[in-house]
């Protein structure tokens, strides 16, 4: 495993002052945004594949760092019910899977989508609840008519391009939790697995220690993020919260790693990675508001470091 850092949260900042940065902390794994929610600002994926001049150049500027690309991100809705959203994060996945294959990146991570209603709608509905009944209904179109018909699609595609698809477990979705991927899995195989990111199972009051065995070899990408849980908050408002951006009016709130957990924690998840087979990149999502992109960079980095001795040390230990 190593450590990396998913560039998006650096903005418009220029790919080549982010490798320079990224230089000072001894990271060398990227994981770049190609579309979708993210965006694709620092490497487009349509006009990369259709200047190979321009690809050149983007493949030399991230080698002149010693860098490589661990993932390729398009984070996107390609079930959403407004066709003008679908179509765009649709073609920007494809291409994603295309360009993966031309810089030999094999994996590329997205969300599995969330579609609306079978009327006629502008917005995701996404069911959290089977009751009352019309939402069981809802949940059982959604996957029949929609999620797995374009899974079936998008899977053969990959497949003939030998690209997996990294699918993270994020609420809004309709794969947000181990169940939710492992009935995806199940009906499209082995070719889609699991983008890990434990913040996003933190405030879901999920344990990601345990959800990692129960994703296992299913782990294709991990995202290195933690979430604060505001147990005062929560107990007045739940952790449905869709209230204030402010830290301290949330429920939850994303932040650097070790501020929500601890070393200790940090390295019993390192283990249990390793333990499921994992030896990928830990990507850095800086998406702390209390601090900027590259401090919330340098401290996940500092906090990472230390949790990997810890696990050094205690690999010696059982050793002795």
């Amino acid at each position: 495993m190593q450590i990396g850092a998913f560039t998006c949260w650096f903005g418009t900042e220029p790919l080549e002052q982010v490798l320079e940065f990224l230089d000072t902390q001894d990271i060398h794994s990227v994981e770049i945004g190609t579309g979708g929610y993210p965006g694709d600002v620092h490497c487009r994926p349509a006009d990369l594949l259709a200047d190979p001049a321009k690809l050149d150049r983007f493949r030399q500027t991230v080698a002149a760092h010693e860098t490589s690309i661990c993932a390729l991100s398009c984070m996107g809705n390609p079930l959403h019910p407004d066709p003008a959203t679908a179509s765009l994060h649709h073609a920007q996945f494809r291409q994603s899977v295309l360009l993966a294959e031309r810089l030999g990146v094999g994996t590329v991570s997205t969300f599995a989508g969330c579609p609306g209603t079978p009327d006629v709608g502008k917005y995701p509905n996404w069911v959290t609840t089977r009751f009352p009944g019309e939402f069981a209904e809802l949940l059982d179109w959604q996957w029949t008519e929609k999620v797995l018909p374009y899974w079936h699609e998008q899977a053969g595609f990959c497949r003939d391009h030998g690209v997996r698809v990294a699918i993270e477990l994020h609420p809004g979705f309709v794969v947000h939790n181990p169940a939710t991927l492992a009935h995806l899995r199940a009906e499209i195989g082995p070719v889609i697995g699991a983008a890990y990111d434990p913040s996003h199972m933190v405030w879901q009051q999920m344990d990601p220690l345990a959800v990692i065995p129960a994703l296992g070899p299913a782990i294709y990408h991990v995202h290195a993020k933690d979430t604060v849980v505001d147990r005062r908050n929560t107990a007045r408002n739940g952790i449905l919260d869709i209230g204030p951006s402010s830290i301290t009016d949330r429920s939850w709130a994303f932040r650097t790693v070790g501020v929500g957990h601890g070393i200790q924690w940090w390295s019993e998840i390192i283990t249990a990675l390793a333990a499921s087979g994992y030896e990928g990149t830990l990507s850095i999502e800086a998406e702390d508001a209390a601090l900027s992109c590259r401090a919330g960079i340098v401290q996940a980095v500092t906090n990472l470091r230390s949790a990997f001795s810890l696990v050094a040390f205690d690999r010696r230990a059982s050793s002795e």
